[in-house]
């Protein structure tokens, strides 16, 4: 149960109440805003809640147990300080949400309602409507280890072990061609027909250098490597622009056998036996039915 502060709770209890919401969102890079619905700026905790934003609750839910609750925030992007290239480059993704119930007219009167993280951000026509998630969907992520056939484990993260940085799996280029968005051609980067499928392409110069974005098919024609990504750029892509490539790895055994040499450290259980044999019906006197290992 929430505790609302006594100061609080007494203005609530009065016949006119001078209450507003306020949010703080802070994204994973520790950037802080501040928006209210109020008409004028709020300042508490150091930080400024800023008035004339454009930023309104549009729904608010609650659930017992685990559901996940969560409710939805709308507003302009240019007023609200939130530009549609930042969000398109993904600086707000998973950003963490306070909403906040605080008296305008004295500060110290407020109680924290909720804490949530960005979900869903949907833009049209110069605004957003972003989804708030409770805290519970974090109950909906993978954690731990699953039982599987594919590799648990992020190409080159402490599991894995795999150095990204080595010429092997490594290649910078400059783009040569592109339609401006989703497709782009270099020369001279080396690698096979199909190396970097479902690889990392990284902005190094240009208007999105920093930005990162998994490549979704590597095709090397005659010397000219072509990439197609899976996202879309937040900026026009531009002849000139250099970027850097490395490998990618589709998590199968066989993979990470043939391309990486790295089966001591795969995460996965490659000799599973798949639905097709566990809902299929036994034949009479089928070899391989007697208990023992498959692969031996």
């Amino acid at each position: 149960m929430r505790s609302i502060p006594p100061n609080l709770s007494a203005h609530m209890a009065e016949g006119t109440t001078t209450l507003c919401h306020c949010w703080r969102l802070i994204r994973r890079d520790g950037t802080a805003f501040g928006f209210t619905d109020h008409d004028r700026d709020i300042i508490f905790n150091g930080t400024t809640y800023a008035a004339r934003s454009g930023l309104e609750a549009a729904e608010a839910t609650a659930e017992l147990g685990f559901a996940v609750g969560g409710g939805e925030v709308a507003g302009a992007l240019v007023s609200a300080g939130l530009t549609e290239d930042d969000i398109a480059s993904g600086l707000y993704d998973d950003a963490s949400v306070e909403t906040w119930l605080v008296n305008w007219n004295n500060v110290s009167e407020r109680v924290l309602l909720d804490i949530g993280s960005i979900g869903e951000i949907r833009r049209a026509d110069g605004s957003f409507v972003a989804e708030v998630r409770g805290l519970m969907h974090r109950f909906d992520e993978e954690r731990g280890r699953l039982f599987r056939a594919t590799c648990s484990a992020d190409l080159s993260d402490a599991q894995c072990g795999v150095n990204l940085s080595a010429s092997a799996y490594s290649d910078t280029g400059t783009v040569t061609r592109t339609d401006g968005a989703l497709s782009i051609a270099a020369s001279g980067i080396g690698f096979s027909d199909g190396w970097c499928n479902a690889g990392k392409l990284t902005w190094v110069t240009g208007d999105n250098a920093g930005i990162s974005v998994e490549i979704k098919v590597h095709r090397a024609v005659s010397g000219t490597d072509e990439f197609d990504l899976w996202q879309r750029a937040p900026q026009p892509i531009k002849v000139g622009d250099t970027f850097r490539v490395t490998a990618g790895c589709d998590k199968t055994h066989g993979m990470c056998r043939r391309k990486f040499d790295n089966v001591a450290n795969f995460r996965g259980f490659p000799h599973m036996p798949g639905n097709d044999f566990i809902i299929r019906m036994p034949q009479q006197g089928e070899p391989g039915l007697d208990g023992g290992s498959f692969f031996r």
